[in-house]
């Protein structure tokens, strides 16, 4: 039987000008990355200082409902997905509605963060809650000290600034897209094999 020409690993290999991590930036796993969690994910990054690093999955949707875990809750079009591994007893909401919900906190961008979620129940109420003004993540990603650093240097992830708002509207939920974003030269990622050990 004839052997198929095998892919050169080396073609996967982009030499990549990083940009800083910060609030408000996307961390877009590379095709190497084989972490169980966080293969392929893409993560929108909330918090980022000299004590670590927060960040939302964004591209990990489940196929259940809000009220399904809050089950006084309306039931509203919105994504639930999981977060990160830490705390996956916790939900946390990103949204666009500012002060009309009391005791949200800011992230910038028109980007608020949790809040009072009687606020957000009469939101959805009145119907004025959708899944490109509200997104839920149950657990969240979290990294220590210098250690979200030290894996972009080992090669784990890509820093993108990408549009905020357009990352709250899903816009960013799919790693191929998210990846094909990046540049022309990025897309040969997007034929990286899932497990390269099998090729």
């Amino acid at each position: 039987m004839a052997k198929g020409k095998e892919i050169d690993i080396n073609l996967f290999d982009i030499k990549i000008k990083q940009i800083p991590p910060k609030a408000g930036r996307v961390l877009i796993a590379q095709p190497s990355l084989n972490d169980p969690f966080f293969k392929r994910t893409v993560i929108y990054l909330i918090e980022h200082d000299p004590n670590g690093s927060m960040g939302f999955i964004v591209n990990r949707k489940l196929n259940i409902s809000l009220s399904d875990i809050l089950p006084d809750f309306p039931d509203v079009d919105v994504n639930v997905s999981v977060g990160g591994p830490v705390s996956p007893e916790t939900i946390n909401f990103l949204h666009t509605f500012g002060d009309k919900v009391p005791n949200t906190y800011p992230l910038g961008n028109g980007i608020f963060m949790n809040g009072d979620i009687g606020a957000i129940k009469s939101l959805a109420l009145s119907g004025q809650v959708n899944a490109k003004n509200l997104r839920v993540f149950i657990g969240y990603s979290g990294w220590g000290p210098k250690q979200l650093e030290n894996e972009i240097k080992e090669g784990s992830w890509v820093v993108a600034n990408f549009p905020q708002l357009d990352v709250i509207r899903g816009i960013y939920d799919n790693w191929y897209f998210a990846v094909q974003q990046l540049g022309d030269k990025f897309k040969v990622w997007t034929i990286y094999p899932e497990n390269p050990t099998l090729n």
